[in-house]
């Protein structure tokens, strides 16, 4: 790894700052090669999960990577133009001088991608990290070891190890990949581990953005249209099963309705999964762990009192470790399932009287990753947004705020750190370099010793009210 790191900060140094044509040039090898082993990285997800929808992996892992890479393949040369900055005071662009930014690739970027997204967690922040000029070196998920084997292969057929490359393996190679001097660090996964990540990569004070995660919560509103909330909060919640960063981890209902929104999920769910024993669409538990994680969730909220229904009656687990959505009612938080991030098929609804009562919950806990809002208030939308800081929010669905290519994805506090996508992606991988060019008269004569009337004059101006 050390060998591979020194050999990119070389080939970095001796190229300088790559051309818009060579930038292109990266990020159309990358979506090439997402194009021709779209199948291959979708049976190679199926095959790591025990199950995963060959459908929505050519959605979310692939299709979902190539429009980021696409998006910055449109919008980087506009992205490296000089930015002018105006000249203060005014008086001094009259006399020729000039203020602007340029951005500079940092060097070598070191990419931490988990196991839920393999694909997309790498290849949509390498559309940033390639726009700004820089080389990375990734270290995919050992949970998901056949698509990491996959990508090595297929980054291996089109970059050379100076440009692009993949270091696998298990824990402690992850561990030494965090410590490598890089130019800066993308990690995605727990928050638990971040603070490892991050004590690792401060040896080198090595900059760091976060992507990590937590309980974010769906607030339904008063006027809420129970069905659409279902069919939409569904979708969060049961893609890839529920393992996404940004999934719906519990809902705040009106208490009077609780009743009527677990039924709408339930006629919902059975409209979108049917059965799920041999239901190609719904994604298997990634291993045993998690699935014994999530079953431990499920007792614990029995034992301490919760109402828990099986959203597919007929069956608590099914082949290919396949969960069914289950609904937590009136939980407590004493429960696990409202203390941990829940990363499954599990779904707490937490009723509320006023909705003083759900900000106030939610402002009580770690600030979240994702807000979800529903209701067609703009009244309560707009108290929402003004009360409760959260990473993203969408309102009226769930994820789609991560499918902007023109808006920042990143969380705030113990959800995150930073954000990349679009042009705040390359800015977070870019150095904004000032630069200051002096005005054809010196200006700076006025500053320096020894000093007399002018300086006085000059202080007169500057310190007033």
């Amino acid at each position: 790894m050390q060998s591979i790191l020194i050999q990119q900060r070389q080939a970095q140094q001796a190229e300088g700052t790559p051309s818009a044509a060579i930038r292109i040039d990266r990020l159309d090898r990358v979506i090439g090669l997402l194009v021709d082993h779209a199948r291959e990285i979708a049976d190679a997800l199926s095959d790591d999960f025990g199950h995963r929808s060959i459908q929505g992996s050519l959605v979310t892992d692939v299709a979902a990577s190539i429009e980021p890479l696409k998006h910055a393949k449109n919008h980087v040369r506009r992205w490296m133009r000089r930015e002018r900055r105006a000249v203060t005071p005014a008086a001094l662009a009259l006399l020729g001088a000039r203020a602007w930014v340029d951005y500079q690739p940092k060097g070598v970027v070191g990419v931490i991608a988990p196991w839920n997204f393999p694909f997309n967690l790498t290849f949509s922040p390498l559309a940033g990290i390639l726009a700004a000029g820089n080389r990375a070196m990734i270290k995919p998920s050992e949970f998901t070891p056949r698509s990491s084997a996959l990508m090595q292969t297929m980054i291996a057929k089109a970059f050379d190890p100076a440009e692009l490359a993949v270091v696998t393996g298990d824990q402690s190679i992850g561990e030494t990949f965090a410590a490598l001097p890089f130019d800066h660090l993308l990690f995605t996964g727990a928050t638990s581990v971040a603070k490892h990540v991050m004590r690792a990569a401060a040896e080198n004070l090595v900059p760091v953005t976060l992507e990590l995660g937590g309980k974010s919560p769906a607030i339904v509103g008063p006027d809420a249209d129970l069905d659409r909330v279902a069919e939409r909060l569904l979708f969060g919640k049961t893609l890839n099963a529920g393992q996404i960063c940004v999934a719906p981890d519990y809902a705040l209902v009106p208490h009077d309705k609780v009743d009527a929104f677990a039924s709408a999920l339930a006629q919902r769910f059975t409209l979108m999964y049917p059965t799920l024993r041999g239901n190609g669409d719904y994604t298997s538990i990634v291993n045993e762990r998690n699935l014994d994680r999530l079953q431990g969730y499920l007792a614990d909220a029995r034992e301490k009192g919760a109402t828990v229904r099986s959203l597919d009656a007929s069956v608590d687990i099914v082949e290919d470790r396949k969960l069914p959505l289950h609904l937590v009612i009136d939980p407590t938080d004493d429960m696990r399932v409202m203390r941990e991030e829940i990363f499954g098929p599990i779904l707490p609804i937490v009723p509320y009287r006023r909705l003083d009562d759900a900000i106030a919950y939610v402002n009580a806990r770690p600030r979240p990753l994702a807000l979800y809002c529903f209701g067609d208030d703009r009244a309560m939308q707009e108290r929402l947004l003004a009360d409760i800081v959260a990473g993203g929010v969408t309102i009226n669905d769930t994820v789609m705020h991560l499918t902007m290519d023109n808006l920042p994805f990143g969380g705030v506090g113990p959800s995150g750190m930073g954000a990349y996508h679009g042009f705040d992606g390359f800015r977070t991988f870019s150095h904004a370099r000032s630069v200051y060019r002096q005005a054809w008269f010196d200006v700076g004569k006025l500053l320096r010793p020894p000093y007399g009337r002018g300086i006085d004059a000059v202080l007169k101006t500057k310190i007033r009210r």
